[in-house]
């Protein structure tokens, strides 16, 4: 049964449920939960161990999209609570715990309005999830609050300089602009900007640049082809390219050449960064 929580930040404007709303119908897109399987698996595990999930723990997943952190912390025996902004994503993870006979509770949520009190988890975790909250700040505070003083905090995002942050690069031209306020979510996987945007709220940091080995896409335009079937942001993108078929033939280019140069041997390394730090 889902617990009633007594403390909540501030209901969202009408303007910013717009924006969580527009967001929510990109992630339902195409197939996420292909990438998390079939590319980003590893991921989860990964933050789950250096976050130092274990048994007894209360874990809320932020932005968990279908579980590929959550359901590896369910599996320590911890308790955990997987939230999204995608209800769609959330099926389908509740699915694949429910076939491995995992319990969470997955629950619909905005990760700049946590519906959840002051101080209730021993462990918030985002993997790739919460970078892409627009507003850093107000994802950042929500993160700390919900955590209890010494408390646990596991972040892993795409870097910047990385592949996913180059193909983000790549694919800016060609984008509608982002809403006043929005910043790029590879600024997460930026150590100094996360640092920033904890401060003093966090002890203890801890982090580390690591490479994911993807030999999944052979070629740049099977990197694109299969981003363009499952990926929502680059689905949002092309999209708003239907009516120039010339600007949709120069991003292909683009796309395909990003993957080519990344590619070796068909292999591609994703660069990430993997930030664990304590609740001051």
């Amino acid at each position: 049964m889902t617990q009633t929580h007594t403390q909540q930040t501030p209901p969202s404007t009408s303007g910013d449920a717009a924006l969580k709303a527009k967001h929510a119908a990109m992630w339902a897109m195409g197939d996420y939960p292909a990438v998390a399987t079939e590319l980003i698996a590893p991921l989860g595990p990964a933050l789950v161990a250096a976050t130092g999930v274990a048994g007894g723990d209360h874990v809320l997943d932020i932005a968990a999209g279908s579980g590929n952190a959550a359901i590896p912390a369910a599996r320590t025996g911890a308790e955990v609570v997987a939230s999204d902004l995608t209800p769609d994503l959330l099926e389908t993870g509740r699915q694949a715990a429910e076939g491995a006979g995992l319990t969470l509770r997955w629950e619909t949520a905005d990760a700049e309005h946590l519906p959840y009190a002051d101080a209730e988890f021993d462990v918030a975790l985002s993997c790739v999830g919460v970078m892409f909250a627009p507003h850093h700040q107000q994802a950042a505070d929500e993160l700390a609050r919900v955590v209890r003083p010494g408390g646990r905090i596991g972040l892993l995002s795409w870097t910047p300089e990385g592949f996913i942050g180059r193909m983000f690069a790549t694919m800016k031209p060609f984008a509608p602009a982002p809403p006043p306020g929005a910043q790029p979510p590879p600024l997460w996987g930026d150590e100094a900007h996360v640092r920033e945007l904890l401060g003093d709220r966090v002890t203890d940091v801890v982090a580390q640049k690591r490479r994911l080995p993807v030999g999944r896409l052979r070629d740049g335009a099977e990197f694109r082809d299969f981003f363009k079937r499952t990926y929502g942001p680059t689905i949002a993108v092309y999209r708003s390219l239907a009516e120039d078929p010339g600007r949709t033939a120069e991003l292909d280019a683009a796309l395909a050449a990003l993957g080519d140069e990344a590619s070796r041997e068909g292999v591609m390394e994703w660069e990430y960064l993997l930030f664990t730090a304590r609740r001051a």
